[in-house]
């Protein structure tokens, strides 16, 4: 703030989820928990309430927020850029399908190299990759012993009632395994695999590239950005959550080539959380992505805030995104990469509650933290101050990972391009 006065009155902000299915209200419900915690907990006032009524019939699902905060009152409009539905309809409900998924999948990352690479990175985030493959397998495991076991039992049978017995050993034993794949299937509320391994063969099945469908929706989430920085509103922040950070960046690559952000306009902000772009950015087609990516990092109009935390399993902390992909540019400036440093910012008590509920942890990002630091969700989206002030002296982690380690950095589309590094 300047000369006692908030820097940001109003604000606009546009949260990309991660792949998840789910419809966007829980995150408006767990904006509505969390906020009321933190604001408990640092001393801030923190009001939710729906968008207006006469808000455009089909637009970005959102809600509003009052905050008080250091003295200064800030109107801030959060939408969910949903594509949820692309999720949905990218998840088979086949069992069949699913392990298909998982033999193309492993095979896309073995053969081109992708998951070694990766491992030279974070281990977390590929524990976590090779997670659903195990615990698939491990479900066939279990199906099959099932089936043999049953088939075992009957065939003991065999002197007194022949064939018989087999035959309907095997068709009992592979019936009690297909009900115990559908079991697990439908506890994967409690299990992840099917989820994880839907996710993961998103982004495999085209090698690293967008599918059609997903082009078509970045292009509309543009667009409704675009029409927010015309706006009289004194910052657009666009917060890019797991695999919805790599959906950002071209996003907002897109929006600073066409000229669609205005000079005079409101400040531009990226805050990319709990980040898995070497996932994508480590596929040998994802030349779209490693081109925004080395755009992105150059350009002036927006500021690049990237926050992850070792605490997390499931992104890879403290990776400069753009670095470690290989197409860091001469001139580089963003993203500043900082570490939410979960084992400070939550008290031992909370911390030992959480430490092993990796799906939970990958979202403490958009929660409370009961000690926070200087990271805090609902300042940065509800405060005075800008991405850009709040972080205007805040040095990167000393120990994050800039060397390049990825084997393809083309940023064009031919395949003769990519190189190995």
């Amino acid at each position: 703030m300047s000369d006692g006065q908030p820097e940001v009155r109003r604000r606009r902000v546009f949260y990309i989820p991660g792949y998840d299915p789910i419809h966007p209200r829980r995150y408006r419900e767990l904006y509505r928990k969390e906020g009321a915690a933190q604001a408990a907990i640092s001393g801030y006032a923190l009001t939710l309430k729906p968008k207006p009524k006469g808000a455009a019939p089909g637009g970005p699902y959102g809600w509003q927020v009052a905050a008080e905060m250091d003295g200064a009152q800030v109107a801030a409009e959060i939408e969910v850029l949903v594509w949820s539905d692309i999720v949905r309809s990218s998840m088979s409900n086949s069992i069949p399908a699913t392990y298909l998924q998982l033999l193309r999948t492993a095979w896309v990352y073995i053969s081109t190299g992708a998951l070694f690479r990766l491992m030279r990175l974070r281990k977390g985030p590929v524990i976590a990759a090779l997670y659903p493959v195990g615990m698939l397998l491990l479900q066939l495991l279990l199906a099959a012993l099932l089936v043999w076991g049953v088939y075992a039992v009957a065939a003991l049978a065999e002197p007194l009632l022949g064939l018989v017995a087999r035959l309907i050993g095997a068709a009992a034993g592979l019936a009690l395994g297909w009900m115990l794949l559908r079991w697990f299937q439908a506890k994967d509320g409690k299990f992840f695999a099917y989820y994880l391994m839907h996710d993961y063969a998103y982004s495999a099945r085209h090698r690293g590239a967008n599918p059609p469908e997903l082009e078509a929706r970045l292009s509309q989430f543009g667009e409704i950005i675009a029409a927010a920085l015309r706006e009289e509103v004194d910052e657009v922040l666009v917060v890019g959550h797991s695999s919805g950070a790599h959906l950002a960046v071209s996003i907002l690559a897109d929006l600073i080539r066409s000229g669609k952000v205005p000079e005079q306009g409101p400040r531009l902000g990226f805050l990319s959380l709990g980040q898995v772009v070497p996932m994508v950015s480590f596929l040998p087609e994802a030349w779209r992505l490693r081109c925004d990516l080395a755009y992105l990092s150059q350009r002036g109009e927006l500021t690049w805030v990237d926050v992850t935390a070792p605490g997390d399993g499931c992104a890879f902390a403290l990776c400069d995104p753009v670095a470690v992909s290989g197409v860091a540019p001469e001139g580089k400036r963003w993203p500043l990469v900082f570490s939410a440093q979960f084992t400070r910012s939550l008290s031992p008590a909370r911390w030992k509650e959480l430490r092993w509920r990796f799906f939970r942890l990958h979202f403490q990002y958009l929660c409370a933290f009961d000690r926070p630091l200087d990271y805090d969700y609902f300042r940065i989206t509800a405060g005075p101050l800008t991405l850009a002030t709040r972080y205007a002296q805040r040095p990167p982690s000393a120990s994050r990972l800039e060397a390049p380690v990825n084997r393809f950095t083309s940023t064009t589309p031919t395949r003769s391009s990519a190189r190995a590094a």
